[in-house]
């Protein structure tokens, strides 16, 4: 199981990786006046997304399924559990909204300035922290 655990941390530091960078693409973009650097923008978004992230958040729920199978009953009767378990359903929420807001840049839909990217950007530090508290402390 050390081994599912390990693939498990790395699979998420990648998905993390993706969502703290694309949001901060979407800053870029949201400044970018010339059609040379939005169709640049368009592409590292849809690459960081589809190529990494897609690939990141599947391997982090199937390591992380893998690790619970191992010990079901442990992990859904500890209250730390279901409380990480809401923040990763949130967490892939956000990961969907990404996604969204990739495609609204792709059509050239995007209504948001950049000043809410560089607040968007924030959110996944909220969850990684909520996340390794819950799973390193185990406060309930």
């Amino acid at each position: 199981m050390l081994w599912v655990k390990a693939l498990h941390i790395v699979s998420m530091v990648s998905w993390f990786a993706v969502l703290f960078y694309l949001p901060r693409l979407f800053v870029y973009h949201a400044n970018t006046e010339d059609e040379a650097g939005k169709e640049r923008f368009k592409i590292m978004e849809k690459k960081l997304y589809r190529g990494i992230g897609t690939p990141s958040i599947i391997a982090t729920i199937i390591f992380g399924g893998w690790l619970v199978s191992a010990s079901p009953s442990y992990y859904f009767s500890s209250g730390w559990f279901h409380a990480k378990l809401t923040l990763v359903v949130l967490l892939i929420g956000y990961h969907h909204m990404c996604g969204a807001m990739v495609k609204r840049f792709a059509r050239d839909e995007n209504t948001r300035s950049h000043v809410f990217y560089r607040w968007f950007n924030e959110v996944p530090v909220i969850f990684l922290l909520g996340i390794v508290i819950l799973v390193v402390v185990k406060p309930f």
